[in-house]
């Protein structure tokens, strides 16, 4: 079984600004479908787009007989990738001189560009070939297909897993009552979702189980770790639908093993691996536990009751114990050889 360290959702908890972070699901997908309510798409052919100073000192964009609508960071990028023109260069332009620039680099042609306006601002700038997939679409499904699960502790800087900022979504949900047994160990289920409305990003899925997540948001030891991602062409519709059956199949995988781990636990607080101290000793060493070990194991069950659960308890605490980590996972790897007799 081989694990991960898994980084992704590390990295946005340290890029996201505070007005970026959401503490709820709900509150995500009431920001995401009050975006969406808020912007309207236009197409325009190039030549109807007139570049122009504002009065407050920025570069604007007139789109044929509306606006001026303001340009963002992002959308002022996007104008100058289709002008193909250095952002950089002209940001050190006065915004009459930048208007110049765009008039006369702005691509010819009849096929038009598609602008994505909230109030009197342009979030995006896109030719034909984008199409667009909502945050609130995608975060819906979530909460429709993901109920049981939830943002991980807070992060250290306050951050919650839960972002949706001017140019992308991001979000980190985990079961924490999902945990079942896989080889031996203890995993819980979790997942990333990403999206980007203006075309930052692709659209995808990462599931995982995983052992633990830290204050800085690094997903420990995961496994079975699986990727989805989608570029907004004409079909990034169906990835709506992909992502909904990765997120299913995680649920339907997490009950699956819930189950099981559920019988497991029940016949170990069961059954006995003996009557007697002595009986019991003998039976740990056939796992390889010295005859030290499986005395201080049998000395901490209390009530003298030698059951699987009982014992496996005993070991886990002796491994918290112990000084060394070479020492803790030999202690772990024998606690787990004694569940599965329970199996």
């Amino acid at each position: 079984m081989t694990k991960q360290n898994l980084t992704r959702a590390s990295r946005e908890l340290f890029r996201r600004a505070p007005d970026e972070r959401f503490d709820t699901l709900d509150a995500l997908l009431a920001h995401c479908r009050r975006e969406k309510d808020e912007s309207s798409d236009s197409w325009h052919p190039p030549a109807a787009l007139a570049p122009e100073p504002m009065p407050d000192g920025r570069l604007g964009l007139r789109p044929g007989e509306s606006g001026p609508f303001a340009l963002n960071d992002w959308s002022f990028g996007q104008l100058c990738g289709l002008s193909r023109v250095s952002k950089e260069t002209v940001n050190r332009l006065t915004p009459a001189t930048a208007a110049q620039v765009f008039r006369e680099t702005l691509p010819g042609g009849t096929k038009p560009l598609q602008l994505l306006t909230r109030g009197d601002r342009i979030r995006s700038v896109h030719g034909t070939v984008y199409t667009r997939l909502h945050n609130a679409d995608l975060v819906g499904m979530l909460k429709d297909y993901a109920t049981d699960f939830q943002p991980p502790q807070t992060g250290m800087n306050g951050g919650t897993g839960l972002y949706c900022g001017e140019q992308d979504l991001f979000c980190f949900l985990i079961d924490p009552a999902g945990w079942a047994e896989i080889d031996g160990q203890a995993f819980a289920p979790g997942f990333f979702v990403w999206n980007s409305e203006v075309g930052k990003r692709s659209v995808g899925v990462q599931t995982f189980w995983f052992q633990q997540v830290c204050a800085n948001h690094i997903v420990w030891d995961a496994v079975e770790v699986i990727d989805f991602a989608r570029k907004h062409t004409a079909n990034v519709g169906d990835a709506l639908g992909e992502i909904r059956r990765h997120v299913e199949s995680l649920v339907g995988k997490r009950d699956e093993r819930r189950d099981g781990f559920l019988r497991v636990m029940k016949k170990a607080m069961e059954q006995t691996l003996g009557t007697d101290a002595e009986a019991v000793m003998k039976e740990l060493a056939k796992h390889g536990l010295t005859r030290g070990l499986a005395k201080q194991a049998v000395e901490m069950v209390a009530g003298g009751r030698f059951t699987v659960f009982a014992l496996v308890d005993a070991l886990t605490r002796l491994a918290q114990r112990a000084e060394y980590a070479g020492d803790r996972t030999t202690l772990d790897v024998q606690a787990a050889a004694v569940l599965a007799l329970a199996a």
